[in-house]
């Protein structure tokens, strides 16, 4: 569910990506809001989504991304033999220590973004089948695909959320206020 993205200072380029992907991760982060462990791993479709797997996707993505704009390796390198790993949780995560997670990542990212010299500046992506051979890509285009990225495994969570319980983004948004709709 979209909600309202306050406008940036004039010019603010840089805070209106921010803001935009953080109205995203508001939404998968609403999504969990009030379940177990066990509905928040559960698959209510014929999907192999969880909301807590889009958690653990969503945060592992931005974290990529984030290391690859840097120069850096991911924390995690994934591959065919791991790729499943990153929509399930494994071992002692739990969807609290996701968040947290998350929520370190997105605190590096606003200030890695903020930091940069220019949106314009470039980062070479890697040497992987699916990206053309040496493509770079800007700040801004990381920021862009970032609130893309997002914003397609928010509408997902929207949809698992809504098949475990019935509650919808319009009432999770009034939970997360307080004012509880009816």
């Amino acid at each position: 569910m979209v909600t309202h993205v306050r406008a940036e200072a004039r010019g603010d380029e840089r805070g209106a990506l921010l803001s935009f992907l953080e109205e995203q991760r508001g939404g998968v982060r609403r999504a969990l809001l009030g379940l177990t462990e066990e509905q928040a791993g559960s698959r209510p479709s014929a999907s192999e989504l969880s909301l807590s797997g889009l958690l653990k996707h969503v945060a592992e993505v931005e974290q990529n991304w984030l290391a690859r704009a840097k120069g850096e390796p991911p924390a995690i390198e994934r591959n065919e033999a791991n790729w499943h790993e990153c929509f399930q949780l494994m071992g002692d995560e739990t969807v609290e220590s996701q968040l947290a997670y998350w929520q370190k990542v997105a605190d590096e990212t606003e200030a890695f973004i903020r930091s940069v010299p220019s949106l314009d500046d470039t980062f070479a992506l890697p040497n992987d089948p699916w990206f053309p051979p040496d493509e770079r890509v800007s700040m801004r285009w990381v920021m862009l695909h970032l609130i893309r990225e997002t914003a397609r495994h928010a509408g997902h969570a929207d949809i698992i959320r809504e098949s475990l319980d019935g509650k919808t983004a319009f009432e999770l948004v009034a939970v997360e206020r307080g004012t509880p709709l009816g």
